[in-house]
């Protein structure tokens, strides 16, 4: 939008920089939103074994002095 330049610019606003920046923030959210949906079958099977298998390590993250907790 013209208007937006014309006040960056009255601003000392260095637009090539703010683009980049942006441009920089959107591929990586890109790149992040492409890897979930990637990776979406693997996270769905792993909260399925932990669903069927608990956590390993469920009675210490539950509480410390569990069967397992060594200190």
């Amino acid at each position: 939008d013209a208007a937006t330049l014309d006040a960056a610019r009255t601003f000392g606003i260095n637009v090539s920089a703010v683009a980049e920046t942006a441009l920089q923030g959107a591929v990586a959210d890109a790149r992040r939103r492409k890897w979930l949906d990637e990776n979406a079958a693997a996270f769905a099977a792993q909260a399925a074994w932990h669903e069927h298998n608990d956590h390993p390590l469920a009675d210490i993250i539950a509480s410390p002095g569990g069967a397992t907790w060594n200190s």
